[in-house]
């Protein structure tokens, strides 16, 4: 019961003990990369589609679309093993293609049409914009509100070092002397101290919820379902009808001999 227990925070991805678990700090690496990442993706897919588009008329457009998009869906998996990394989740089971062999034996250009799904491809193109965008402004809240906790906390050593090196008070106009709080300067330390560690810890809990945002953002929890062909789906409903043929066949066949 106890194991059960364990392992049901590492398998939903959330993050018990956010000060003392490496996976906070793994997840602030992450947001610290997420904005030049972002930017990557964004110049990538924007600059790929653009010249696809151009290039069309002589003809390298139309393989370069579709290596743009299979590079777009190399991000997203990318990104998405990543999160599952940080976040200590499963691995979703990789999908066997029974076509593998037929495919090998045609060129490139017919394997790379044959296997295109433009439902994943408009998915995959907004999920790289989304990523752009949730760079930008999870990396502004993480580094603000990491800033604040880590600023209060650094104060008195500021303090202390522009005291003795420059003979600066920066906390002559304080809060305290607004209000008339007649504060040393230890108890004024204790407190900043003592607030800078508790918003460091309420930074700490908001990059974690900044991760959860980006997982359900990049749909790391819901694998995409291709759209099946309208051809397998109807040798998938023939084939059965076909088979009880066969066997209604044989049976009245058996039926008629034993008579």
């Amino acid at each position: 019961m106890k194991a059960t227990e364990a392992t049901a925070p590492a398998q939903t991805g959330k993050v018990r003990w956010v000060l003392f678990n490496p996976k906070t700090y793994a997840t602030i690496l992450y947001l610290l990369l997420s904005l030049p990442l972002g930017i990557l993706y964004f110049t990538v897919a924007i600059t790929g589609i653009a010249l696809s588009i151009g290039l069309t008329p002589i003809f390298i457009g139309i393989p370069l679309f579709f290596g743009v998009a299979k590079l777009l869906n190399g991000i997203v998996k990318f990104e998405q093993n990543m999160i599952r990394q940080i976040l200590g989740l499963p691995t979703p089971p990789v999908s066997y293609n029974q076509n593998q062999q037929s495919d090998a034996e045609q060129n490139w250009l017919k394997r790379m049409m044959k296997n295109f799904d433009g439902g994943l491809f408009i998915r995959n193109l907004m999920l790289v914009l989304l990523r752009f965008v949730t760079g930008i402004v999870f990396f502004i809240i993480m580094v603000t509100a990491i800033s604040l906790g880590l600023g209060l906390i650094a104060l008195p050593v500021v303090h202390i070092i522009l005291m003795n090196e420059m003979q600066l008070d920066i906390l002559e106009n304080s809060l305290f002397g607004y209000f008339h709080i007649d504060w040393t300067y230890n108890q004024q330390y204790l407190f900043y101290v003592g607030a800078g560690v508790i918003l460091f810890w309420v930074a700490l809990r908001i990059v974690n919820g900044l991760m959860q945002i980006q997982r359900r953002i990049m749909y790391v929890d819901e694998p995409y379902q291709p759209s099946v062909p309208m051809e397998t789906q109807i040798h998938a409903t023939v084939q059965p009808q076909y088979y009880g043929y066969q066997e209604d066949q044989s049976t009245q066949g058996m039926i008629q001999s034993s008579l």
